[in-house]
């Protein structure tokens, strides 16, 4: 005969059986046995999974020439809601560069292959006739979202005209961004 004390669960655990496999799993106790198993396996590797994970994702930019100003604004406010950090790791020019004025400065750095380039807001050419038409609210809207440093270097260096001025690392791109830590 079957001791139902023995096989009962304490009372502060809950009971991860289905209630509607209780009476088929009582007539199997190595089944129970399994089942309570499994279950506390399965606990048991969703707390691994969470610490194993990584804290922060990265989001490395390589070679980005630009693009839609629009695109760059979304993608940019989902990488910062994210919480991730942003790695400039080679050419990030014309649109690429919103990233300073989207994700907090704190969550971007550069590496010694950085290089940025700013250039004026200009309409797409498939709707100018492949001639390259610059916008001034569309060049507002730009410097709107750029940083007090990002401005300043624009400012000294003869403002956005629509040829692309670029910065290599150094000391004028560290002014606006630190360097990558050796952590990241």
């Amino acid at each position: 005969m079957l001791n139902a004390k023995s096989n009962a669960m304490p009372k502060a655990i809950p009971n991860p059986i289905p209630p509607q496999l209780l009476p088929f799993m009582l007539r199997k106790p190595g089944l129970k046995r399994a089942w309570c198993a499994l279950a506390g396996l399965a606990a048991f590797l969703t707390v691994v999974a969470l610490h194993a994970a990584p804290a922060q994702a990265l989001y490395r930019i390589t070679n980005d020439r630009g693009g839609y100003v629009e695109e760059y604004k979304t993608k940019y406010k989902r990488i910062r809601d994210r919480g991730e950090r942003v790695i400039i790791d080679g050419i990030c020019n014309s649109a690429c560069t919103l990233v300073f004025g989207i994700v907090p400065m704190n969550k971007i750095c550069v590496t010694p292959r950085a290089s940025l380039g700013f250039h004026q807001a200009y309409y797409d050419k498939a709707f100018t006739f492949g001639i390259k038409v610059t916008s001034s609210e569309g060049t507002s809207d730009l410097m709107s979202y750029y940083p007090r440093p990002v401005k300043d270097w624009i400012s000294r260096n003869g403002g956005l005209t629509n040829e692309m001025k670029k910065i290599k690392n150094g000391t004028d791109m560290w002014k606006i961004v630190d360097p990558c830590p050796e952590e990241w």
